[in-house]
């Protein structure tokens, strides 16, 4: 089946999905009707594991029906390639299995699918409140990583539409090495506080777009890594959580460019982060971040609402202090207005070997909230950064 022809496929099914169109069709396989018990208690697993490797065998659009009622399911593998379009339709809860020890990796993972498409408004429930404990990870190098929640490895052709994620152990969506990949309209939330819980991560993957999309979590809402190329976010809400980030990048041997990045028509509440850049120092591969558009973005009460940080480290101590090798430029910020709920509504800390290139500033209006001692100036802090500003730009620019 060639690209058009699946894409084309895909929007079919979410077109005329509907009660009345799954009893007809001779391809869904109804999870209750095959022994799920969606009580909450009683392991789902084998049965929906059976329900993919069914569908998946089968030729056409076959569909993974999911009823209401809350699926109890541990690390579920939904592999490829299908002989057809897989559909999963899921109007009920998944809740993951809250045993650490009954993880290899993550919770459900998707590998080499062409034609992908899951809907209809239930919810994965990743229950991670007990694991959050035993992540490490934000205070050492070295740690045990936490089962993510949904992984998208080699796919291509995927819609992802009206569904939602909640408290993921670790990252509610991982998008790695995949193509032509639609997210729409899904909500993902956790608290605040939860460590390493990003919205969205997105990695050496190409033509990905996340569109009107609510996200509330204790980490990035959207994390770009490296290996991305043209990756489009437009009318997404994002707070609590750390905003839209493109990296960490310049961490480990072997990454790759990221080029083609426009984020649009977004808002920001609250969070730690508005637009972020960051790359950490002594980069052991040389790598590019280029032809980013950050446009009619709206601020409220960010702490910094726009930074590029090429000395990133999240420990209280990096031994290493080269500078980053990462090279950054082609980077437009265009109608970004709003709150901070720092001084420094703007900070671009760019590498001394390898100076950011061609920011610019478009029509900027960030306003410092204020502090207890009634300041209400707003800075600009630069280093190594070559660019220019253009129109009205606030706080006073220092390219």
């Amino acid at each position: 089946m060639d690209s058009n022809n699946t894409i084309l496929a895909i929007s079919l099914l979410l077109s005329i999905w509907c009660a009345t169109c799954v009893a007809q069709s001779s391809n869904v396989y109804n999870v209750k009707d095959h022994g799920a018990v969606g009580n909450g208690q009683n392991d789902d697993t084998k049965v929906f594991q059976a329900a993919w490797d069914a569908s998946c065998a089968i030729e056409g659009n076959p569909t993974i029906l999911i009823p209401e009622g809350s699926y109890l399911v541990g690390p579920l593998l939904f592999k490829g390639p299908c002989k057809g379009v897989m559909a999963i339709d899921l109007r009920g809860q998944l809740l993951a299995s809250t045993n650490l020890n009954a993880y290899t990796k993550n919770w459900i993972e998707f590998q080499y699918i062409n034609g992908l498409a899951i809907s209809g408004g239930g919810t994965f429930n990743g229950q991670g409140s007990l694991a959050w404990p035993y992540n490490e990870c934000p205070k050492k190098w070295s740690c045990k990583i936490l089962p993510m929640s949904l992984v998208f490895s080699f796919v291509k052709n995927a819609k992802i539409k009206s569904i939602s994620s909640v408290d993921s152990k670790l990252f509610h969506m991982h998008i790695f090495s995949s193509e032509n990949f639609d997210i729409e309209s899904v909500t993902i939330s956790a608290p605040g506080d939860s460590p390493n819980t990003d919205g969205i991560h997105v990695a050496v993957s190409t033509n990905v777009t996340i569109t009107n999309a609510t996200i509330g979590t204790g980490d990035d809402c959207i994390s770009v890594g490296p290996g991305t190329s043209n990756l489009n976010i437009s009318n997404v809400h994002c707070g609590p959580g750390h905003g839209i980030s493109v990296g960490s990048l310049g961490k480990n041997s072997g990454e790759t460019d990221v080029v083609g990045l426009t984020v649009r028509n977004c808002t920001l509440n609250g969070t730690t982060n508005g637009l972020r850049i960051k790359t950490w120092q002594s980069s052991p591969t040389p790598l590019k971040a280029v032809h980013f558009t950050y446009e009619d973005i709206i601020m409220n009460n960010v702490y910094n609402p726009i930074i590029i940080d090429q000395e990133y480290c999240p420990y209280v101590s990096c031994a290493e202090k080269d500078p980053s090798r990462v090279q950054i430029y082609d980077i437009k910020f265009t109608n970004v207005k709003g709150t901070s709920s720092s001084a420094e509504a703007i900070k671009f800390i760019c590498s001394s070997s390898f100076p950011c290139q061609g920011v610019i500033l478009n029509d900027i209006d960030l306003k410092f909230i204020g502090d207890a001692t009634g300041n209400m100036t707003t800075t600009s802090t630069c280093a190594n950064v070559h660019g220019k500003s253009n129109g009205n730009v606030k706080p006073n620019p220092c390219i």
